[in-house]
């Protein structure tokens, strides 16, 4: 019998193992990213045999495709029962790429139904591209960096005890500037981003910070998803700054994360001017993801 729980800061090391091993590309196949979020999805974890399995619990609860190298066959039956059992429902997983969707139907051929969430789809960029800018479609990126390097006294530095509370502060104006927008949404982020500094170090974290003449106009963190990818989590710039958001992007890739291949982005929550800035640096993996319900 599956039995899930919130997930603790103990809980890490062997669900990171699970992750890595699994060479997951997803967003969501992050320990950090989950723990975050957890108060705000109501996610709960469980391991079995060797895998691991998250439920959301907020409205329909749904399951994460099941992540590692046991038999996830059994895996999914056992959350078929579960959910019928738990919920009263009919299993739905979700963040299956279409390699997840090739392997369970392959499983168990005509059982599911499946559904392309392109609002989820991860965004993945090579790390030199980020930094490198190079070539004509970078062009107004280049442009924006160097109005904001010309103009101001700046400076980056990684994000650390001495600049975290400055960073929070940052985030409590850019939620003053921007709250109106989706009050809830809002909200909900900012318990997520307390949530990461103050288990900054025991996630695992990285993030940097950028200075315009003494003050913090941007910030960037999230974590390792493997040896040769990062996951970016959160990033915040006041748009009146121009270049900022480019700026910080681009040294947080040269200053801290060249020695990855890959780096994720996550994906643009169907917001249509996420998806036109993130399409703007030209991803060169655009991950769909989809979600599953089982028919019966």
């Amino acid at each position: 019998m599956l039995e899930f729980r919130k997930p603790e800061l103990s809980d890490r090391a062997w669900v990171s193992s699970v992750m890595e091993r699994s060479g997951d590309m997803a967003c969501e196949y992050c320990f950090g990213n989950l723990y975050i979020w957890a108060p705000v999805y109501e996610n709960t974890i469980c391991e079995y045999d060797g895998m691991f399995l998250a439920r959301d619990g907020i409205g329909d609860p749904m399951y994460l495709y099941p992540c590692g190298d046991g038999d996830k066959k059994a895996a999914v039956n056992e959350l078929i029962r579960y959910a019928e059992n738990h919920d009263g429902a009919r299993l739905t997983m979700y963040c299956l790429t279409p390699s997840n969707v090739r392997e369970l139907e392959d499983m168990m051929p005509g059982k599911f139904e499946f559904t392309e969430m392109r609002e989820f789809a991860d965004y993945i960029y090579n790390t030199t591209d980020l930094i490198d800018l190079a070539g004509r479609k970078y062009h107004g990126k280049r442009n924006h960096i160097s109005y904001f390097k010309n103009n101001h006294d700046w400076h980056f530095e990684p994000i650390n005890d001495g600049n975290m509370e400055s960073c929070l502060e940052m985030n409590k104006k850019w939620e003053s500037l921007n709250r109106e927008k989706d009050p809830d949404e809002i909200d909900n982020e900012l318990e997520a981003i307390k949530r990461a500094f103050s288990n900054f170090d025991e996630l695992g974290f990285k993030g940097g910070v950028l200075y315009a003449d003494g003050e913090v106009v941007a910030y960037t963190l999230g974590e390792e998803l493997n040896s040769s990818a990062f996951c970016t989590h959160i990033e915040k710039a006041y748009a009146s700054v121009r270049g900022a958001y480019p700026t910080v992007n681009r040294e947080f890739a040269a200053n801290m994360l060249a020695n990855y291949k890959f780096i994720n982005r996550e994906d643009d929550t169907g917001s249509e001017g996420l998806r036109k800035a993130k399409l703007s640096y030209y991803p060169e993996i655009l991950l769909q993801k989809y979600r599953a319900f089982y028919k019966g």
